[in-house]
């Protein structure tokens, strides 16, 4: 009778394993993100009056992570505040930043990570969101023309998934991700949009979605 119950456990247990790992591999229920606000602390990004790119990014990378967990995603952030991850009295502080934002993605477990960003551009009437990649790994195209075209749909944006090999950090990080500028600080219409915290939702959202269809 004991090893009866034996072997029911361990069925049960095989169950267990083949569903959790079935749902992981069709949907985002297990998966581990990596969530990369750009710049913080001495470092604002992109700065309009007293409106810094860092903040918003901050902002959006904290929506999507309320978002994210809803889909049973465990979420890490490189920072949580308005601070950088340069060492002290570094040389060159920007590239001790990023060095340090790779560390932190590369030593973790995550499926893949996403940087925010925002663009600026020297025309006040360039806009919309646009998403970044290197071919440093094989997936990156597949999941930077996901997110690009979910977001192009969300936002009416009408910019292209865009390949780069000039980006210091995703150089060197050795899992996949990309890069997402949520849109132009420099555009008097998305400005107004990207502080606004249900636009900053309706980013979050987009994200989720392209990456559901990424997972399935």
């Amino acid at each position: 009778m004991k090893s009866k119950w034996v072997l029911y456990g361990i069925f049960l247990i095989t169950i267990f394993t083949i569903h959790y790992v079935g749902a992981k591999n069709q949907g985002l229920q297990g998966r581990i993100i990596y969530l990369d606000p750009g710049h913080g602390g001495k470092d604002p990004g992109t700065v309009y009056k007293d409106i810094h790119e860092a903040d918003i990014n901050l902002k959006i990378a904290q929506k999507l992570k309320q978002e994210l967990e809803k889909e049973g995603v465990t979420v890490y952030l490189t920072r949580y505040e308005d601070y950088d991850l340069s060492v002290p009295n570094a040389q060159n502080r920007k590239r001790s930043d990023l060095s340090r934002r790779g560390n932190l993605i590369n030593q973790s477990d995550c499926d893949l990570y996403l940087s925010i960003h925002l663009n600026a551009g020297s025309s006040s009437t360039w806009n919309g969101a646009q998403v970044f990649y290197d071919d440093v790994k094989e997936e990156n195209k597949k999941l930077a023309e996901i997110l690009q075209k979910q977001l192009s749909k969300d936002l009416k944006s009408k910019k292209k998934a865009t390949l780069t090999n000039e980006m210091y950090l995703h150089k060197r990080v050795q899992k996949p991700g990309v890069l997402i500028e949520a849109g132009f600080l420099s555009n008097p219409n998305e400005r107004y949009l990207l502080q606004k915290d249900w636009y900053q939702k309706k980013i979050a959202k987009s994200i989720v979605i392209g990456l559901k269809q990424y997972y399935t």
